[in-house]
């Protein structure tokens, strides 16, 4: 009996629901990527904790997949196990105006029931089209903000399915990134701090930032948002549209005309669609600005 299969068993002994052959650009949001040869889809930590320790003696290291925002998946799959995050959405409130949040939640989502509770610190977040667990795994921000800024620690599992707690002080984070970049620790649940305000400016705040991102991003089409990363004392998308590559295209896969910052998927892109169109950009921007940008969204190798 295959690894695969000693794991599929496992799981249906747990109650652990799975699938073969999943097409993953139904979990993305690029619309991108080839089947999971094997997803599983846990209900709790316990049973995520019981499946992470089974890959471990199996010998197989499981990808982790929770919103699809910021992954560009081969157009050839992933083989081995996809660790789909999405049964594990809970927010609780707590006590001196914080929330513990599990991992698969929404970030938008938990950015309402933030503001329905009059607290404040998540209003830059609001439309990130991500999961909890991502945007920590990520140290996601935009509008000046960052998830660093309210979060207080994480509880994680470790390679071998052990549950542990980690202060933010530990986690490395930085611009767009966290120790859990690292591997071999996968992101439970996360608990924020976050300040007592008033829920009607709470909500003002929010509405402002989501409008300017549906006036300035391309939330039309497909992406994984930014595609690269912020050149230190500059703007990507400037730089991009300085180099007059608006609008360029790779087969499906095309820089936004609305914002050059964001690679959009107009039909039918493949992932060999979006690495050419990536690549091409660093080279005309680095030939003409003298600038190596470094992409921001995670391209995933089999």
């Amino acid at each position: 009996m295959t690894p695969l299969r000693h794991i599929i068993d496992f799981a249906s002994k747990i109650g652990c629901e799975y699938r073969e052959n999943e097409p993953l650009s139904a979990y993305t949001t690029f619309k991108i990527g080839g089947p999971a040869e094997l997803m599983l889809l846990p209900s709790d930590i316990e049973i995520l904790s019981a499946v992470v320790k089974k890959c471990h003696e199996s010998g197989i290291m499981p990808f982790v997949l929770g919103s699809g925002s910021n992954l560009l998946i081969p157009d050839g799959g992933l083989k081995g196990v996809t660790l789909h995050m999405a049964g594990l959405t809970e927010f609780k409130l707590l006590p001196d105006s914080r929330i513990r949040c599990m991992a698969g939640g929404s970030v938008t989502k938990l950015c309402l029931f933030a503001q329905k509770h009059a607290l404040s610190g998540l209003e830059f977040a609001y439309g990130i089209p991500g999961s909890v667990g991502g945007a920590l795994y990520m140290n996601a921000g935009a509008y000046g903000g960052e998830f660093s800024q309210a979060t207080e620690s994480c509880r994680y599992l470790t390679a071998e399915g052990e549950l542990k707690e980690m202060a933010a002080a530990d986690m490395s984070l930085e611009y767009r990134h966290s120790v859990f970049q690292r591997g071999g620790m996968i992101i439970t649940g996360v608990t924020l701090k976050l300040t007592p305000g008033d829920g009607g400016a709470v909500r003002a705040k929010m509405d402002d930032f989501m409008g300017r991102r549906r006036d300035k991003q391309p939330l039309n089409f497909p992406s994984a948002g930014s595609a690269f990363k912020r050149p230190e004392g500059h703007f990507a998308g400037e730089l991009i549209e300085r180099c007059g590559l608006k609008g360029r295209s790779v087969g499906g896969a095309r820089v936004s005309e609305k914002h050059a910052g964001f690679i959009v998927n107009t039909g039918g892109a493949t992932a060999e669609d979006v690495m050419a169109l990536i690549e091409l950009v660093r080279k005309t921007v680095l030939d003409e600005t003298g600038i190596l940008l470094e992409p921001e969204v995670k391209i995933i190798e089999n």
